[in-house]
């Protein structure tokens, strides 16, 4: 406001002293006499004033008019917009200036401004090419949907800026919920532009919010090819994708293909816990124990997790107490100071009702991790040592407050997941989950890799019941 009123007040300021100079002009009685090659001139200083005024403006007609001839010349030697743009050079001028209005506006958030000086832009430039996009993205700032949708489709009829509608027609979709259309929209885009980073992510979310897992895969693979993606992360993440698939299968009952998919993710990714238990039971339902106990050695080698405890119970399930906690001991040797070890291996020998070697094993555990699931296995061995119902009723409700432990939490949305899935379910990110600790909540799910219960009471806590048993009911899993 403050800009625009100097402007108005320097403009008065100028025509004022141009009329005071007219002024004093025509009251001025001397002469000016000017000498050129011996012709000598006179004449009063307003006629001086006009005559000077005049040899401007025909110095400036001789330029256009040199300008003019030097297009022609031009177009005679084959440029055939010369003349044109002799004759438009203004209007361009116009054009271009309210065109870069136009972007500083959409880019300082003014984006009515925006609009209306790409309007005057295309005015003058007739170039939708470049003043569509500015129209296109100052109306979805504006939140006009259907505005901004027309422009984004006038982008399509361009080769140049097809990339652009597309991708601004495909966000406007997702924002509907219109899923379906955004992947064909995003498989269009990529087709257009498969070396454009942002474009492979967005196919490769909505594949995977799809389950379109191969070609969620082929994606991937695109993004190595690339170079938008690192060799190591390539291959996790196609483990997660080979995971996924594998899992697609399996619920179409192709059991052969689900076995082979799951080993393929495990060899890709053996570190990928899922992917680690879904191939040692597929190797077990092959008959390959061996195999089995392999792949869980290997993924406990690089990270414990009860779920690998799991899988352990059920490929050892027909063998005795003794052979399976000496099974256990041999492949938890790397990992035999870890949490997630010193826990199984007491629940092992509870359920071997050996309690004095379960107490050893987790003694050093209780002050330092006081989680839900440990304090439950102290519950159980307490009753299983004979201690009365009072102590292991306090056990049980200190496991109530207690907190519950890792879980599988989205790294993007720290969303809690019971079990783990290669897209979050709130946020959809891939591959985001990690096995995370989690604070004190009344609710909890402890592991299922051995399930106890005090074999003459259950005990409950308001709405909760906890069953703390020495048997195994692997078929519930």
């Amino acid at each position: 406001m403050l800009f625009y009123l100097i402007k108005i007040f320097g403009f008065f300021i100028i025509v004022a002293a141009i009329a005071i100079g007219v002024g004093e002009l025509f009251q001025s009685s001397g002469f000016i006499r000017l000498s050129m090659f011996n012709f000598e001139f006179t004449m009063s200083p307003m006629i001086a004033l006009l005559t000077f005024m005049a040899v401007l403006f025909v110095f400036w007609v001789l330029l256009k008019l040199f300008g003019f001839i030097n297009a022609i010349f031009s177009f005679v030697s084959g440029d055939e917009t010369a003349v044109s743009r002799f004759f438009y050079k203004n209007r361009e001028r116009k054009g271009f200036e309210a065109l870069a209005d136009g972007m500083v506006a959409l880019a300082s958030g003014e984006s009515k401004l925006a609009v209306t000086k790409a309007a005057r832009a295309e005015k003058y430039l007739k170039r939708p090419e470049l003043t569509n996009l500015i129209t296109a993205q100052a109306a979805e700032a504006l939140n006009d949907k259907p505005k901004a949708y027309e422009f984004y489709k006038k982008l399509l009829k361009d080769d140049r800026t097809r990339f652009v509608g597309v991708i601004g027609i495909m966000k406007q979709k997702l924002s509907e919920g219109d899923t379906d259309l955004a992947l064909k929209l995003a498989e269009r885009a990529f087709s257009l532009k498969p070396k454009h980073e942002k474009t492979q992510d967005f196919l490769l979310t909505l594949q995977a919010k799809k389950e379109d897992w191969s070609g969620a895969r082929k994606t991937l693979s695109a993004k190595l090819k690339y170079g938008t993606l690192p060799r190591d992360v390539h291959r996790r993440r196609d483990a997660v994708l080979a995971l996924s698939e594998a899992k697609s299968i399996l619920a179409e009952g192709k059991n052969i293909e689900a076995r082979e998919a799951a080993i393929e993710a495990n060899r890709l990714s053996p570190d990928l816990i899922p992917a680690a238990t879904m191939a040692a039971r597929s190797y077990m339902e092959g008959g390959k124990v061996k195999n089995a106990l392999r792949v869980i050695k290997k993924a406990w080698e690089v990270r414990p997790h009860p779920d690998l405890a799991t899988v352990f119970l059920e490929v050892t399930e027909k063998e005795d107490h003794i052979y399976r906690i000496k099974s256990f001991k041999s492949l938890s040797r790397v990992q035999v100071n870890h949490n997630e070890t010193k826990m199984f291996l007491a629940e092992l020998y509870v359920s071997s009702e050996d309690f004095d070697a379960a107490r050893l094993v987790i003694n050093d555990l209780v002050q330092s991790v006081p989680t839900a699931r440990l304090l439950t296995i102290r519950a159980a061995i307490s009753k299983g040592e004979g201690a009365d119902d009072e102590l292991v009723r306090g056990l049980l409700n200190e496991a109530l407050k207690a907190s519950r432990g890792s879980q599988w939490v989205c790294e993007n949305c720290s969303q809690v997941h019971v079990h783990w899935v290669s897209v979050c379910v709130n946020c959809f990110s891939l591959d985001t989950l990690s096995w995370q600790e989690m604070p004190t909540e009344n609710n909890f799910n402890l592991p299922e890799s051995v399930e106890l219960f005090l074999e003459s009471d259950d005990f409950d806590k308001g709405d909760i019941k906890i069953d703390v048993s020495l048997d195994q009911d692997l078929n519930k899993k």
